[in-house]
């Protein structure tokens, strides 16, 4: 059953990336694709953008074809996505991302006024003891409010 509201969240992103700035941006998409994107049919844990021809392309995005796919029509779930942004914007991203080592890393897919829309990431890739201190950060914040419910409790 689609939900009113569909976002899919790519989860590793902030687990694997240091997230600089982030951007909106459209993509190019077939009929049976936004009907997935609304059915939350989609995953986008292993994606990323890539640049090419001086445009912005949108790799391993699984998109699952919904049952009301039209039988005309061959559907490939994880075919190239063309990345819709401004020039300069791309520009900026390419330079960016060949001078300083960025990844270009999708954060979510949503839909804004009726149109599909991606949030996309200008990252940092973490080392493992990186993230390993994330993660015990985390764990602490959690134990350190578990510690002051149990104290203001009495």
């Amino acid at each position: 059953m689609p939900s009113d509201n569909p976002h899919i969240v790519n989860r590793k992103a902030h687990f694997n990336y240091a997230i600089e700035e982030k951007f909106e941006c459209g993509l190019v998409l077939k009929g049976w694709e936004v009907k997935s994107v609304r059915a939350g049919r989609v995953q986008i844990g292993d994606s990323h953008v890539y640049e090419y021809g001086g445009e912005l392309w949108l790799s391993n995005a699984h998109m699952n074809p919904t049952d009301e796919i039209s039988t005309h029509e061959r559907a490939n779930p994880t075919r190239t996505r063309k990345v819709l942004m401004h020039r300069r914007e791309i520009m900026r991203l390419i330079g960016r991302v060949e001078r300083q080592g960025y990844s270009l890393i999708p954060l979510d897919l949503h839909f804004s006024r009726g149109r599909v829309k991606m949030t996309l990431a200008l990252a940092k890739g973490k080392r493992e003891f990186e993230k390993r201190a994330d993660e015990s950060k985390k764990q602490w914040e959690r134990d350190r409010q578990r510690l002051m419910k149990t104290r203001t409790r009495g």
